[in-house]
């Protein structure tokens, strides 16, 4: 697994994040989902790393980096803060500018690098979502049928943390195929907790950032690559989600993958055809 990676902890200011980096040539950030680690990208990273600086973090809270306090507010894991990380990360690693790619909760974090931080971003890809605040506004009764965890995780009347934690292996329902060291994550209850703070902040400060940004006009600068599972969700709630991304950056490309949900561990190759086309764009 990552043969040929370099595994470290790295100090990001505040937070450290396990993270495994290889290859060599221009840099690409790959950004995990929930409940995974940067182990998802087993296959993808190894296949990109010939043309280029591979980097895969776990994102804070996640895996084996740290779990800082929330805060009243949350905002201790808003994808904001992680925003700061990965590109505190890569400067640590040398990289001014890079592209940017997240699946799922990843996603989330990949896209506010490139708001937050326009001139570090050189492309982004944003697979299997949509912008939280979009999300959120759609949020119709398929929605809750289909994505109710958002609401549950996300809640703090009942913290959604006792119910995981009493067996979390058949909460998560991880198949077969899912290396030890993410099984072992999820059994963590500050990494469970951490992950619900994660959904408690989309709910709150992340929502809220997204919205301020469409207010303002704000919109992604660098191409953007929207993949999605075929098998998954994304048509079904939202009919035409790469319209959704053209509400948010003017050069925007989609590809369909086929796979459920975890595309990076499902139909790598894919997905690695897809981000190298994008990382050729200019």
């Amino acid at each position: 697994m990552f043969e040929g990676f370099t595994l470290e902890h790295v100090d990001v200011g505040g937070v450290t994040l396990r993270v495994r980096h290889g290859g060599s040539g221009p840099p690409v950030v790959l950004l995990h989902g929930h409940p995974r680690t940067h182990v998802t990208w087993e296959h993808v990273a190894p296949a990109l790393a010939d043309s280029y600086t591979v980097v895969c973090p776990d994102l804070r809270g996640y895996g084996r980096s740290s779990k800082p306090p929330a805060g009243d507010d949350f905002s201790g894991y808003s994808k904001r803060a992680m925003a700061g990380d990965v590109v505190a990360l890569m400067r640590h690693l040398g990289h001014e500018r890079f592209a940017v790619a997240g699946h799922d909760r990843g996603c989330y974090v990949a896209m506010r690098v490139a708001l937050d931080f326009p001139d570090a971003v050189t492309h982004l890809a944003v697979l299997d979502g949509v912008p939280i605040g979009e999300a959120l506004s759609r949020a119709d009764v398929r929605f809750a049928e289909l994505w109710w965890h958002w609401f549950f995780l996300g809640q703090t009347a009942k913290p959604a943390e006792r119910v995981i934690s009493a067996d979390p292996a058949a909460w998560y329902r991880l198949p077969d195929h899912v290396p030890a060291e993410e099984r072992e994550a999820i059994l963590d209850p500050a990494t469970v907790h951490a992950m619900c703070c994660d959904y408690r902040a989309g709910l709150r400060a992340d929502r809220a950032a997204d919205d301020a940004d469409q207010a303002a006009g704000r919109r992604i600068a660098c191409p953007v690559l929207f993949a999605w599972s075929t098998r998954d969700d994304m048509e079904l709630l939202y009919g035409d989600p790469l319209a959704i991304w053209k509400r948010w950056a003017g050069d925007v490309e989609g590809v369909p993958i086929g796979s459920g949900h975890h595309m990076a561990e499902e139909n790598p190759a894919a997905l690695t055809a897809a981000l190298r086309s994008l990382l050729r764009r200019r």
